[in-house]
């Protein structure tokens, strides 16, 4: 299995990470009820497929995600993954979500997950979301970089962040990874973000490759409108009109060169984020170990020139 390092680090990780979002099960920005025993399934036949790290995060289903990759982990006998989660978003007794990156809130954090996820040490560890003000955003990667010194966490990264975020931590300690949103329904990050990580040696594991779901080529105008109430997607401006014609319209492409290949259209799809070297790895979720079997084949295809054009066209 091919492998790329990640940044700075020693972590050398497959070009696929399971994503544990849909895992956590029904909150304010999940995706619907989950079964427990179809998401170990999920983690498990990634994992026998040759993924080597899985990317969670606490406020994914409220503490409820990292504690399904803690039994996962478990059940699991085989070589152990790289375990990846995050820190910034909390939540009260109520389940309101909310954002801190004070020292105190950080610290209480890592060892609210070190106990969750049933590790000594978290491999990467990443704040969310930056905060509104500069200032704090600061004060919590000052404190993760803390964390890192004391063995807590062997490597840091940042989330969601942009350029003067990214310079001025990188004032404060080495940024190991970023993580942004990039997707054919969201190219952004290769405009600017993308280069300026592989200029300065970061490395890049980017979520939503599929679109959350719209480019899997399951996605249809029909589909969306039978989506349970919580799940976050239905009032997503990407699923809704005039951007999912749009996108629909994307997917039908993908199809078009998947039928080509034997692929699936979400093998295609990711496969198009991982054209690019500065993209060290991409986030791939799944809810089920029949959904996987259908993505993380995507770890050894390579689009051609001409399907990419035609992709893009």
């Amino acid at each position: 299995m091919n492998t790329r390092q990640l940044g700075n680090s020693d972590l050398n990780i497959t070009s696929v990470g399971f994503g544990a979002w849909a895992v956590g099960g029904d909150w304010k920005f999940g995706w619907g009820a989950q079964d427990d025993r179809a998401s170990i399934a999920a983690i498990h036949r990634s994992l026998e497929a040759g993924v080597n790290w899985i990317d969670t995060a606490p406020v994914y289903g409220l503490g409820h995600s990292e504690e399904v990759v803690r039994q996962a982990l478990a059940e699991w006998s085989g070589p152990k993954p790289y375990v990846f989660t995050k820190c910034g978003m909390i939540w009260d007794d109520k389940g309101e979500v909310g954002y801190s990156g004070r020292r105190a809130s950080i610290r209480h954090e890592v060892e609210a997950s070190l106990t969750r996820l049933g590790v000594d040490t978290i491999d990467l560890y990443q704040m969310h979301w930056p905060m509104d003000e500069l200032e704090e955003t600061l004060e919590g990667w000052s404190e993760m970089a803390k964390l890192q010194e004391e063995g807590k966490v062997r490597y840091i990264g940042a989330s969601n962040y942009n350029f003067e975020e990214l310079e001025k931590a990188r004032e404060i300690a080495p940024i190991t990874s970023l993580q942004p949103p990039y997707s054919l329904v969201d190219p952004a990050a290769q405009a600017e973000l993308l280069p300026y990580c592989k200029k300065h040696g970061i490395g890049s594991i980017v979520y939503s490759p599929m679109g959350s779901g719209l480019l899997t080529g399951a996605m249809s105008k029909e589909r969306l409108s039978s989506l349970p109430a919580e799940d976050w997607r239905k009032n997503n401006p990407k699923f809704q009109e005039p951007n999912l014609s749009r996108n629909l319209a994307i997917a039908e492409r993908l199809k078009t060169v998947a039928a080509k290949h034997g692929r699936s259209p979400g093998e295609v799809a990711i496969a198009w984020v991982l054209r690019l070297p500065a993209v060290t790895g991409a986030i791939v979720g799944a809810r089920s170990a029949e959904q996987v079997s259908g993505i993380v084949r995507a770890m050894d295809f390579r689009l051609s020139a001409e399907d990419i054009a035609f992709i893009e066209g």
